[in-house]
This record gives structure tokens, sequence and C-alpha cells, in this order.
């Protein structure tokens, strides 16, 4: 038992907060096992007990998600508490016994950690990579045709997301481990590959596809098109072998990038053959601006294969550990935390007053009526209620699916065979398939972990049968208990919070265009400033995201505004790859001065969107000189049109083949044209819809 509560803080991050992680889960384990077995001898020691430890230990996972998992432990051990194992054994001597687990996990987990010290890393960086490849994937189906584009950027939103949090738990592992060991060949490539995986989603979403775009420019050119559809299929089934290899420490996969890069270079060759440039210029600079961001995604992928073959050619990485450091999400650790969640404003404060509840609903509906292994609700309230309802909803359906198919399969074994060694042997295999599952497949793990107690259970007792259908009305009775819990008990809907998340991804985008503009007029080194500003705005974009799935999962009369809130996310979301686009694009080519164009059409940009947080936190707009953008404008456009006179010019006097400073100057005065239009156009519609948010 003692390493079964030791176990869920063993998380992916620094070795420090690992051995932290587990040594506090230990020892919460221990200490609550032993105050809720001592006060469970008296009844009127045990109502006040369980409600006030079920409240406190909750509570304690305001200090973030490492702490949330030490938090179960303390909770599991309360609720293990009334399942009376070892009933021979004093109490004391029990907890003393779990602390001694704890440490002998605590144990086996550093010496894993020593012996293989780079595998949780290896195992990170393979799942970051699948994630990334999945993320390609999915962008292409926004080249066909017959694609539902809002069912795509829903789930790409997800996988954003998803990314953040690999990223985040990678910059941890990495950055500590500079800081701990100095800086390693080992580590220095490692981080490299980060770098990569990090600039791969950057690239990603500084060039958006647009479908509408490519399906109307294209309409005729399908077979081009197509080239470019594969071909990102192509790097998204690389990156997915490597991190396969990376995950299974085999021999990498062999790199057919480097030629599958030719049929993409063919493609656009074959397309500026058979088309009129004059009349056709945008579609060439749209399709030469994908080969640009493919043939720098293939870079990025032909760096990671480079450096886990160890061969040379990538320039070795300098990096300042101050410069580092500011890379990392720190989490304060102090009792003004505490005290600044003491409210009803707080989503944490909430859970734990709830779970208290529901936690003592549950221990009176299994004494009244007097059921088996009542303890199992208790367990079942507290693996599936989360602060959210959403979540909460989700891991109940899926813990009740989980359950009822576990349960029958165990019936159809039961009625095979009643061996004892068999219920054995499979007990063992759930638990550690049940375990190896719970973050990826919640459902299946719910099946392996009914399977496993189920035949641990047999093993105690020989009336199977009984034990199968107490199990599943336990689980139904918990299940039941904390969604109810969670819709009626103080429930903290996503709409009441969700002006303030817009406001921070707001504010982040904002910080992320003030940082690309100063950037354009002074290009230097590129700034620490410049890049916390996209890490922020990334981020926050992926809180965004979350904060609106998890509404749509709450219940139809709770879902305020739900196509406005959609709408505003995804122009956020829209603006954010238009601004990676921007950055991108001035930091990886070469570019003229900033004009003085470029600077008022960028001011009126950002008084858009401090325009758009003043409503949402009803303030006095600022007025913004539209004439001058307008013209600033056509000024930018201007210079697009003679850039493209000139071109014709020379076509025309038989020079097909374009200088590299024309064709830099034509995608800059086009790109950053379009991407300024673009920007402002999406900031107006903000602010719009702002207005609309704050009225409703």
């Amino acid at each position: 038992m003692g390493c079964l509560l030791s176990s869920p803080s063993d998380v992916p991050g620094s070795f420090k907060h690992k051995v932290l992680g587990i040594m506090a889960a230990a020892l919460l384990g221990t200490v609550s096992f032993c105050i809720a077995g001592y006060a469970a001898l008296s009844l009127w020691m045990l109502i006040p007990m369980l409600a006030i430890m079920m409240f406190s230990i909750s509570f304690l996972s305001v200090y973030g998600f490492r702490a949330s998992l030490v938090t179960f432990s303390g909770l599991l051990a309360v609720v293990l508490s009334f399942a009376n194992i070892s009933s021979g054994i004093e109490i004391w001597e029990k907890s003393i016994l779990i602390g001694i687990g704890g440490i002998w996990y605590l144990l086996v987990s550093v010496s894993w950690y020593l012996i293989k010290p780079e595998r949780a890393t290896e195992q990170l960086i393979g799942e970051t990579m699948e994630l990334t490849s999945q993320y390609l994937r999915l962008r292409v189906q926004l080249y066909r045709p017959d694609t539902d584009e809002q069912e795509i950027q829903k789930r790409l939103f997800q996988s954003q997301t998803d990314l953040n949090e690999h990223h985040e738990s990678l910059r941890e592992i990495l950055i500590s481990k500079r800081q701990s060991s100095g800086s390693s060949g080992y580590g220095r490539k490692r981080l490299m590959i980060f770098i990569d995986l990090v600039d791969m989603l950057e690239l990603a979403m500084a060039n958006p596809i647009d479908q509408r775009t490519m399906l109307t420019s294209f309409k005729e050119d399908q077979d081009e098109v197509n080239v470019f559809a594969d071909f990102s299929l192509k790097m998204a089934k690389q990156l997915e072998d490597i991190a396969l290899a990376v995950q299974k420490n085999s021999e990498l996969p062999k790199n057919e990038i480097p030629e599958a890069l030719k049929t993409i270079e063919a493609a656009l060759d074959k397309f500026r053959r058979k088309i009129d440039l004059g009349k056709r210029r945008e579609e060439m600079i749209l399709l030469r601006n994908l080969f640009d961001y493919q043939s720098r995604q293939a870079n990025k992928i032909n760096n990671i294969d480079r450096i886990l073959r160890n061969l040379e050619g990538k320039p070795r990485l300098l990096v300042k550990e101050k410069e580092v450091r500011k890379f990392l999400t720190q989490q304060e650790y102090s009792l003004n935390t505490l005290q600044n969640n003491l409210n009803f404003d707080s989503a944490i404060f909430r859970h734990s007053l709830r779970l208290a509840i529901v936690v003592l609903v549950g221990y009176f509906i299994g004494t009244f009526f007097s059921v088996q292994n009542a303890y199992w609700i208790l367990l079942t309230v507290v693996v599936i209620m989360r602060p959210n309802y959403g979540l909460t909803k989700v891991r109940t359906r899926k813990r009740i699916i989980g359950t009822l198919i576990g349960a029958a399969i165990a019936v159809g074994i039961v009625f095979i065979t009643q061996n004892t060694t068999v219920y054995a042997i499979l007990g063992i295999l759930s638990l550690t398939l049940a375990f190896s599952l719970i973050q990826r497949n919640y459902t299946t793990a719910a099946i392996f972990i009914t399977l496993s107690i189920i035949f641990i259970y047999a093993l105690l007792q020989p009336d199977v049968i009984n034990v199968i259908q107490y199990r599943v009305i336990d689980t139904m009775i918990g299940a039941g208990l904390a969604a109810f819990g969670n819709l009626i008990l103080w429930p903290k809907w996503e709409s009441e919070n969700l002006n303030k998340v817009i406001a921070a991804s707001v504010k982040a985008n904002l910080k992320y265009l003030e940082e690309i503009d100063h950037y354009y007029h002074d290009k230097r080194s590129l700034p620490v400033s410049y890049k916390l500003a996209r890490k922020r705005a990334f981020l926050d974009m992926g809180e965004l995201s979350g904060a609106f799935q998890r509404m749509t999962q709450e219940p139809k009369s709770r879902q305020k505004q739900l196509s406005l809130i959609y709408e505003i996310v995804g122009l956020n979301h829209t603006f954010l790859s238009a601004l990676a686009s921007l950055g991108t694009y001035i930091r990886t080519h070469p570019t003229t001065s900033a004009s003085k164009d470029f600077e008022t059409y960028t001011n009126g940009i950002i008084i858009n969107l401090k325009n758009s947080l003043n409503i949402l936190e009803e303030k006095v707009l600022i007025r913004k000189k539209s004439e001058e953008i307008t013209n600033a404008g056509k000024a930018l456009q201007d210079k697009f049109d003679k850039l493209a006179e000139k071109r014709d010019l020379e076509i025309k006097a038989g020079k097909q083949k374009i200088d590299r400073q024309m064709r830099f100057q034509l995608q800059e005065a086009h790109l950053v044209t379009k991407q300024l239009e673009w920007l402002l156009d999406i900031s107006e519609k903000l602010k719009l819809n702002m207005e609309k948010l704050n009225v409703g």
C-alpha cells in the first residue's frame, strides 16, 4: 500500500521535484492513514475527521499539478483505512509499514533513475514527437475539399494544448538537469531537439492553412496541392517513426525526407512553368510560401535525425543559465497561496468543500444500506471527482463503461476457470496494464482496474460473482454521487471565469506583437523577452482553448454565448498564428527597415487589442486614427504593386529567373502587407465580439 500511495506523484519532471514529490506522498499517506484509522474507532470522531481531512488534503492541490498528485495519495490513504486490511496488526504499525513502502518505492524509483537517467527524458521527447506528428497529420486534412474545417480546428486546439503541456514538462526536466549537473553533451543535444520541436509547432501555427483560399485558388491545380499534402504526411510519418525508435531505444528509421523534398520542389517548378505569372502572382507567392514552410519543417526533422545519429553539422548551442531559468514556470509554495484561495472564488476551495460533503454522503449511504466493501463508493468518488464539471462528467462516463466491461470480462473468466493461480496472474497483469494506461486511455484503464480488484478479491473470497456484483453497484453509486455533487454543490462553471482567460490571451498576444514590432525595428540578436512573450502567448492560448473545451462539456444551460465564445477563441488563435507567421518571417529572412506605414498599421492593431481589453474591463476606449491606417495600407500595397510591375518588366525583357534579392523583397512586401491587413481585420472583429460578449 505504501508503494501504491507513493506512485501517483512519480511523474515527469526534475529529479529534485520527483524525489520531493514521492517523499511528500509517502509522508502524507502515512499520516493520513494513521489519523483516519484511529478516528474510525468512534463514529463521533469519524464524521468530523472525514470532513476535515477530505477538505484539507484536497485543498493542498492549490500548489499545482504535482501537489494535486500528492494530495490524491493522502485522500486514497484515508479511504483505504476503511478497508480493514491485515486486521491483526495495530494501526500505528500499518502506518509505519506504509511509510516503509513509500521509502522502498522511492529507493526503487531513484535506483532506476540512476541506472537509466535518460529514460524519462527519452520517453517524454518521444511522446512530444508523436504529438507533433499527429498535429502535422491533422493539418493535412485541411487540404481536402470534403473536410469539416470547424471540427479539425477544434482538434487542433486540443492538440496544441497537449503539446504545450509536454513542452512545459520537457523544459522542467532539461533546464533543471543543466542547473544540477552542468551542460553535458547529452543534455545539450536533447535541448536542441526540444528547441526544434517547439519551433515546429511555431512554424505550423505561423503557416495556417486557409481551406477556402486553397480550394478556390488551386481549383484546377489539385495535383500540385496533393503533392504538398502528401509531403506533410511523409514528414508526420518520419517524425512518428523517430519517436517510436526513441521510446523503444531501437535503431533509427532511414531518413527519407531529403529525397521526398525534391517532389515538392518539382511540383513548385511545374506550377511556375504552366501559369502566367502576371495573372497568378498571388497564387505563386502562396505556393512558394508553402514550399518555404515545408522546407523549414523538413530541416527541423533532418536536424533531429542528425542529432540522434550523433552527426556533426549543427552549430553548438550556447545557452546562458540566467536566461534559461526565466523559461521555467515557478510554483510558489507559501501560506499566502492558501490564504488567497480560502474563498468561493477559488475553484480548488469549492472542489475541496464539495468533495468532503460528497464523501460523507457516500459513507452514510454505504453504512445505512450495509453495502459490502462500502469504501469502494468513497474510492470511486475520490478517483472521479475533479474541480470542473466537464472532466468529472467525462471520467464518470468512462469509469462506468470501464467497470461494466471489466465486470463482464471477469464473469466470463470465472465461468471458464476457478483456478486461483490464474486469478493471481490475471490480477497482477491487470494492475500493471491499468497503471500504464491510466494517462493515455482512462476507459481501458478502468477495465483493468476493475479486473485487478475482482481477481485480487477472488483470492480472498470464494464467491467471486458477489464480488463482481458489489463492485459494479458501488462504482455506480460513487460515480453518480460524484457527477451529481459537481452539478449542484457550488459548481465552478467556465463561463464565470472565461472573461479573465480571454483577457489573459489577448494581453499575451499584445505583448508578443510589441516584441515583434521592436525586433523588426532593431534586428540584432533575438532578445529573451521576445522568446518569453512567444511562450506566454502559446501557453495562454492553450489555457483559453482548454477552458472552451471544458465549457462544451457542461450542461447546455451553462454554455452561455457558446457560438460567440467559439468565434473569439478562433479569432485569438488566428491572431496568434498571424503573429507567429510575421515573427517567423522577420526572424528567418533578410528584411528592409520598418517603414512609417508599418508603424501606423501596427499602432492601429495595438489600439484595437487594448480596446478589446478595455471593453472586458469596462474602461474608457482609446480613439483610433482610421484615415491614417487606411492611407498606410494603400502605401504598403503600392509598394508591392511597384515591385510586381518591376518584375513583370524583367520577365518581358526575357529574364525568367528571379534574383534572390527581388524574390525576398516581393515576399516581404506581400507577406508583411497581407499579415498586417489580416491582423487589423482580426483585431477589429475581436473588438466587435468583445462588445457582444460584454453585453451578453
